[in-house]
């Protein structure tokens, strides 16, 4: 039990705090909604759960033995990363409908996990932290993956329902275009660290 509210207490701050994933469901809440937004907060979710069980089970060992493969996926991760945020920049700006930008699916979302530098580090603290040499390792993994599935609905899912609170507030498109350019350059920020370390290595 006290190891089960230990990977709660760190699922629960991990997942919670500011990060690409929280920042884009906020701006989906407010861009598109709760319904809409639903496969994004999924793919999180479920995706986020998936790749915690792969790196649990020796999935991480590939990038110890080949770094560079690690090195490549960060750099794709980082300028994904500031594509999407060039597109929720511009998600507010234009008038036609049907030439709007859309919100993620559930695969997209899903996938970018494993673009995701800030899910990469939980994911590695989290197996490293939490599991025993010993014991079940399988289990050890499901056990963490579940946890994490279970608190992200509520944490990342409260962004998406903020995001969808503030649409009341940011009714003028003006200050849906400042949301948007606001929202593109937090998600710009949080891939900063990322850079520098590439930069040093």
């Amino acid at each position: 039990m006290e190891l089960i509210l230990s990977i709660t207490a760190f699922a629960f701050t991990a997942t919670a705090t500011p990060g690409p994933n929280n920042i884009m469901i906020m701006a989906s809440g407010v861009n598109f909604g709760v319904l809409r937004s639903l496969p994004h907060l999924l793919g999180i979710c479920f995706g986020f759960a998936v790749m915690v069980v792969l790196i649990g089970l020796g999935f991480g060992v590939v990038f110890q033995e080949f770094p560079i493969l690690h090195e490549v996926i960060k750099i794709v991760g980082i300028l994904y990363l500031l594509y999407l945020a060039w597109r929720i920049a511009k998600a507010g700006n234009q008038s036609n409908e049907q030439t709007r930008s859309k919100p993620f699916t559930f695969i997209q979302s899903a996938l970018f996990q494993w673009l995701n530098p800030k899910a990469w580090i939980m994911g590695s603290s989290a197996i490293a932290a939490y599991t025993r040499v010993g014991e079940d390792i399988f289990l050890q993994v499901l056990l963490i993956a579940f946890i994490f599935l279970l608190v992200a609905f509520p944490s990342t899912g409260s962004w998406l329902v903020f995001g969808r609170t503030m649409q009341r507030f940011l009714q003028k498109p003006a200050y849906q275009n400042v949301f948007n350019i606001s929202m593109a350059l937090l998600l710009v920020a949080t891939v900063i660290p990322v850079i520098l370390e590439l930069i040093e290595v």
